[in-house]
């Protein structure tokens, strides 16, 4: 269950896209060209159970944002957008899929496949033209927000070492 608590929310800015933490809170920003509605849905530690769901209501070219003055690095968080579904349209926004950031500095919890993950009904009569509700959160990796003074421990070869993540450069 979703808590009842308010967040502050101030308007934040478009750039940098992600989840910026700036050492008092933290702007949240992400590019969607058709999307009629996004929300930042936060997690508790284990990533198992949504905490707050935060409409984000300001869009600066085709970026949306937001500014979490309590924000703190090591929230785990992920988006919902709504928006069109007409997939012989190209348009498949459904609200019940958790979706990662693409800017996520580090995510967490390991992907659990599922066929919730999917927009549509698997093994449905109209295929992927149907629509499925269920919420696909509980298995779906989390993006996670970072302090960029402790992110970067060390560099060996061709890999940055982030926390337990490695990203290779290429």
């Amino acid at each position: 269950m979703i808590q009842q608590t308010k967040l502050i929310v101030w308007p934040g800015k478009p750039y940098p896209l992600g989840a910026t933490w700036d050492g008092e809170g933290v702007n949240f920003a992400l590019f969607s060209e058709h999307a009629e509605k996004l929300e930042l849905c936060l997690f508790d530690e284990s990533g198992r159970r949504e905490i707050h769901r935060v409409p984000i209501r300001e869009q600066t070219d085709q970026v949306w944002h937001c500014y979490l003055p309590e924000g703190r690095p090591g929230w785990l968080y992920g988006y919902r957008a709504r928006g069109p579904y007409e997939p012989n349209m190209g348009q498949r926004f459904n609200h019940h899929k958790l979706l990662l950031d693409p800017y996520a500095k580090q995510i967490r919890n390991g992907l659990k496949w599922h066929d919730a993950h999917f927009g549509y009904k698997i093994g449905h009569r109209n295929a992927d033209l149907s629509y499925d509700r269920r919420d696909s959160a509980l298995g779906m990796l989390k993006g996670i927000v970072v302090d960029p003074a402790f992110l970067l421990e060390g560099r060996r070869g061709n890999h940055w070492r982030a926390g337990v993540s490695h990203y290779r450069i290429e």
